[in-house]
């Protein structure tokens, strides 16, 4: 399965292709307030136009609360980002962004095309699409053996 059709699975639940996005200006806490209104585990830090500038996930927060405590909530964004990012494009194939999730050990990856970010994909968009594929083969594994 292609990383384009996991895009539009998620735009046939409600998506709509819509990636939340927060500047990098913008406080910790008003991402943290992003993160929760729309129950996701990262925001794409996005000075606008579809570039992306990093990402800002759960775990940046809680790391950095475990070590400043809460004043790291007045910080800017752009702090406490992850700036090395790694991205996919449309074209590539679901064991490919899994194999990129499990080696650099994060769980969301911004889709890039024409130097724009087009979508966003998470571990669980993956596997759930992974998953799908697979029940496909064997209900068509199991029509060959019955003869269907």
């Amino acid at each position: 399965m292609l990383v384009q059709q996991i895009l539009k699975s998620k735009a046939g639940d409600g998506a709509e292709g819509a990636v939340v996005t927060v500047a990098p200006d913008a406080s910790v806490a008003e991402a943290a307030a992003l993160l929760t209104r729309h129950r996701i585990g990262a925001v794409v830090v996005s000075p606008g136009e579809g570039r992306v500038a990093g990402i800002l996930s759960e775990r940046d927060i809680v790391r950095e609360l475990a070590r400043r405590g809460g004043g790291c909530l007045n910080d800017r964004v752009e702090a406490l980002m992850t700036r090395d990012i790694t991205t996919c494009t449309r074209d590539e194939d679901a064991d490919a962004v899994l194999t990129k999730m499990t080696v650099g050990r994060f769980r969301h990856l911004p889709v890039i095309d024409g130097g724009r970010m087009v979508g966003l994909i998470s571990i669980g968009d993956v596997v759930k699409a992974r998953l799908s594929e697979l029940s496909m083969e064997k209900a068509a594994l199991e029509g060959m053996i019955m003869g269907y």
